[in-house]
């Protein structure tokens, strides 16, 4: 393995690992009495207040310079389907399912992609990928039968909200890639403008939806779980970028291992949220062949 490819290892493993400690803050912010929207919110501000102090400090007016305007809009697409709805859908699906299964589920990206790829750009479907399909299906099987996830029970149409946020990460991320390897820009750059966008789509929904419900007034102590996601979420996003935009960072190698994520949280949900989540054998089994098969379809 290359000096490259393993720094695309190092900078992939980081997202998987603290997006797989994030579930567990969401999870206890959404049981303190948050929300969707407000969790989305305070994740992304947090983001933004760190990523625009660090631009400052690092890269003062020489920010974004040479930035096409394609490129740009190429961040912001991602970051209101990636940051806005993606956030908003996968927040849901922690309250519905619990974080094990939601995470679990998230993984299924790469199914997404491939079909946007056998769709869109008429790409030939080999028997890894195939095998991996059905692998994948397999495990989404276990999971919809393994009686775990959130103490309070869940339904099998509140699987949507999982699947829902899987789909559009996967958008998300194609696009993130394309954006990293179109233009000089770095990660710091990249996420800035993303989240950027995302707040501004959240902002505009909530100004959007009834205007008698007020998203913010939720108990103090969801502020200090979703503020402790979103130092995760933070770390996690430039590592991401980072991997993207190395040349050996490609999906294929980047996707599967952030992809692993679900085994991090059930590790963290066995022992962190005992009083809130059932972590069954059909758990631990049903997420380990969804990322098996992850790494299947993207090779």
């Amino acid at each position: 393995m290359t000096g490259a490819t393993l720094e695309v290892v190092a900078l992939a493993l980081v997202p998987a690992i603290f997006w797989g400690l994030a579930p567990i803050f969401d999870k206890r912010g959404m049981a303190a009495g948050g929300d969707a929207v407000q969790a989305s919110l305070v994740v992304v501000t947090v983001e933004l207040l760190l990523y625009w102090a660090a631009i400052a400090v690092v890269y003062g007016r020489s920010a974004f310079a040479g930035l096409t305007l394609e490129v740009v809009l190429v961040f912001v697409f991602a970051g209101v389907i990636g940051t806005a709805f993606g956030r908003i859908t996968i927040f849901v699906g922690v309250d519905r399912v619990g974080a094990s299964l939601n995470s679990a589920i998230l993984s299924t990206r790469p199914l997404f992609a491939t079909l946007i790829a056998l769709a869109v750009l008429g790409e030939p479907l080999g028997p890894l990928t195939a095998a991996g399909i059905v692998i994948l299906v397999v495990g989404l099987t276990l999971l919809a039968l393994s009686k775990g996830g959130d103490l309070e029970g869940w339904t099998l149409f509140d699987l949507v909200w999982p699947i829902a946020a899987a789909a559009t990460f996967a958008v998300a991320n194609v696009a993130r890639r394309y954006g990293m390897l179109e233009a000089p820009i770095t990660a710091l750059e990249a996420v800035a403008i993303n989240e950027t966008a995302g707040l501004i789509a959240l902002v505009a929904y909530v100004l959007a939806r009834d205007r008698d419900v007020d998203v913010l007034a939720m108990p103090r102590e969801t502020y200090v779980y979703f503020t402790g996601s979103g130092l995760l979420t933070t770390v996690a996003m430039v590592s991401l970028m980072a991997a993207l935009g190395l040349e050996a960072g490609r999906i294929a190698i980047v996707d599967p291992l952030v992809a692993t994520a679900p085994l991090f949280t059930i590790v963290f949900a066995a022992v962190l949220l005992r009083d809130l989540e059932r972590v069954t054998s059909g758990v631990v089994v049903g997420a380990a062949l969804i990322v098996v098969g992850a790494v299947l379809i993207t090779i």
